[in-house]
């Protein structure tokens, strides 16, 4: 078994196709048994609770290269099959209640497909994410109990390990997303191409095969 603990955080666009190369590499070694872990982590913890207004956040983190970055990334989000739509984003949400929502998935095996639901909603769709009933129609659409996602979300379950992962990251030197610990021995920092993937799969793969032998 090779365990990949993914730091992330739904709005940034590198782990969305990070996340893509990922999935795509385990796609070409079926062979070999993974363990997915979402780790939450965000890239603004300190962000409005209620989001901030997009142009507003755009300007003052990107400045006048704003255009030329969301261009690149456009691009190469399409050669992932990611269609990024920066066009459509309203806001910039305080990710710990999608983050929870998450580990909510987690619990009825539906982890990743709730992150990919929500790139796609957030990147693609420029759905509000700091809005409960757009979360909670979201989760629906993977298949989880639309009440029982309202009432997680409108406590505060969730929020502590969402912190705990945080911090476990920076003491893991981590201070940038996205970031894969593997078998908590080896990093990979960034979305890096697939072969970078499926190198680290087969080098792991046969250090446990001949830790066997």
């Amino acid at each position: 078994m090779i365990v990949f603990d993914v730091y992330a955080d739904i709005t940034c666009p590198w782990c969305y196709i990070g996340e893509r190369r990922l999935h795509s590499a385990l796609a070409q070694r079926p062979d070999i048994e993974v363990e997915l872990n979402w780790r939450p982590f965000q890239l603004n913890p300190y962000a409005n609770p209620a989001g901030e207004d997009w142009d507003a956040f755009v300007a003052q983190k990107f400045g006048a290269r704003a255009k030329q970055m969301f261009d690149h990334v456009t691009q190469i989000g399409a050669a992932d099959g990611i269609e990024f739509v920066f066009d459509r984003i309203a806001s910039s949400p305080n990710t710990v209640d999608g983050h929870r929502l998450i580990l909510f998935a987690g619990r009825h095996g539906k982890q990743w497909e709730m992150a990919d639901r929500l790139y796609r909603a957030y990147f693609t769709e420029g759905r509000n994410l700091n809005d409960h009933d757009q979360l909670v129609e979201l989760a629906a659409s993977v298949g989880l109990d639309a009440d029982a996602v309202r009432e997680y979300l409108s406590g505060d379950e969730g929020r502590d390990e969402v912190h705990q992962s945080q911090q476990q990251a920076y003491r893991l030197g981590i201070s940038g997303v996205p970031f894969f610990v593997v078998n908590g021995r080896y990093g990979i920092s960034g979305a890096q191409p697939v072969d970078v993937f499926l190198e680290v799969l087969d080098t792991v793969q046969q250090e446990a095969a001949t830790q066997e032998t």
